[in-house]
C-alpha cells in the first residue's frame, strides 16, 4: 500500500493535491490536542469578537475561540468518519469475499441481504433510530448504525472482484493444495482488493461526514459534543450571520470544503489507479 501512495505522490496530480489538503486537516488535529481550552467550555472569552491578531477566527456569542473549536470538531468528524468507513469496511469485506468466492445459495442469500439494505431510505431512518434511541444515542451508538447501513454498495463491488479471482489459476492452485477458504481470502483475494477498498473508504468517509454534518445541523445527535455539524448548528441557533458574526460559521463551512476536496481528490485518484488503462496512460505506458 505504501508503494501505491508513493507512486500516486509522484504521477498523480489530483492525489497529490488531496494528500496536501488532507495534511492541512491533520494539522489542525494534531493542533487540537494543545487547546488551552476544553471542548465544552463556555464565555471564557469575550463574545462575538472578529478576526484579529489575538483571536485568528474570532470568537462566538458563546465566548469561545473558533481557531480551537474548529480543530477539535475536524478531530471528531474526522474521527466519526473513520470509525464508520472501517466498520463498513469489515462487513462489505466480509460479505463481498464470501459471497463472491462461496457462490450458489450462500452468494444469493448473501446478496439479497446486500440489496435489501441498499434501499433503505437511510436519512429517514437514522431521524426515527434518533427518535426512538434519543435518550442513548451517543456517538459510537450512531457509528455502529450508520456503518450498518453503508456498507452494501461496495459489498457488492467486491464481490464482482471475488468472482473474477475465484477463477483464477492461483485460487485454484490454493484449494489443491489444501489452503482453507478463510485463508484464501486473505492471503490470496484480499491484497487484490486493498486499492478498492481505499478508494471507497474515501467515498464511505463522505458520505458518513455529510451525514453527520446534516443531523447536527437539525440538532440530531449530541449537541453538547463539538463537531463541524454542531458549530453550525450553533451558530444557527444565535443568529449569527443576522448578527454580523460572519466568521462563525465561514470557518466551518470552509474546514468542511477542504475536508470534502481532499477525500474526494484522494477516491479520484486511487479509482483512477485501480483502471489499468488509465494508469498505464498517466505513467506513459
Amino acid at each position: 500500500m505504501l508503494t501505491i501512495v508513493r507512486d500516486l505522490a509522484r504521477q498523480n496530480l489530483e492525489f497529490l493535491c488531496g494528500l496536501v489538503l488532507f495534511a492541512i486537516i491533520v494539522a489542525f488535529i494534531i493542533a487540537s490536542y494543545f487547546s488551552p481550552y476544553g471542548a465544552t467550555d463556555l464565555y471564557l472569552l469575550p463574545p462575538d469578537m472578529p478576526p484579529d491578531g489575538d483571536y485568528w477566527f474570532g470568537t462566538t456569542s458563546r465566548g469561545q475561540d473558533v481557531f480551537w473549536q474548529l480543530a477539535t470538531a475536524l478531530r471528531n468528524t474526522l474521527y466519526f468518519g473513520i470509525g464508520v468507513a472501517f466498520l463498513s469496511r469489515i462487513i462489505s469485506l466480509m460479505v463481498g469475499l464470501v459471497a463472491g468466492y462461496a457462490g450458489g445459495a450462500v452468494d444469493r442469500a448473501l446478496m439479497a441481504i446486500n440489496d435489501s439494505v441498499m434501499v433503505i431510505p437511510q436519512f429517514p431512518l437514522l431521524i426515527l433510530f434518533y427518535f426512538v434511541l434519543k435518550d442513548s444515542m451517543t456517538w459510537t451508538v450512531l457509528i455502529a448504525i450508520m456503518a450498518g447501513l453503508g456498507w452494501s454498495y461496495d459489498a457488492r463491488l467486491i464481490r464482482s472482484v471475488a468472482v473474477s479471482l475465484k477463477s483464477r489459476p492461483f485460487t485454484t492452485q490454493s484449494v489443491y493444495s489444501g489452503m482453507s477458504m478463510r485463508k484464501i481470502l486473505v492471503q490470496e483475494h484480499l491484497p487484490y482488493v486493498l486499492p478498492i477498498v481505499f478508494a471507497t473508504t474515501m467515498n464511505n468517509m463522505i458520505w458518513s461526514i455529510g451525514m453527520e454534518i446534516t443531523l447536527s445541523v437539525l440538532g440530531f445527535t449530541d449537541i453538547e459534543t463539538p463537531t463541524m455539524g454542531m458549530m453550525i448548528y450553533w451558530a444557527n441557533a444565535h443568529s449569527a450571520l443576522i448578527a454580523g458574526n460572519w466568521w462563525w460559521v465561514a470557518a466551518p463551512v470552509a474546514a468542511i470544503v477542504l475536508l470534502f476536496m481532499s477525500l474526494f481528490l484522494l477516491s479520484m485518484s486511487m479509482n483512477e489507479y485501480n483502471d489499468p488503462r488509465s494508469r498505464l496512460n498517466r505513467m506513459g505506458g
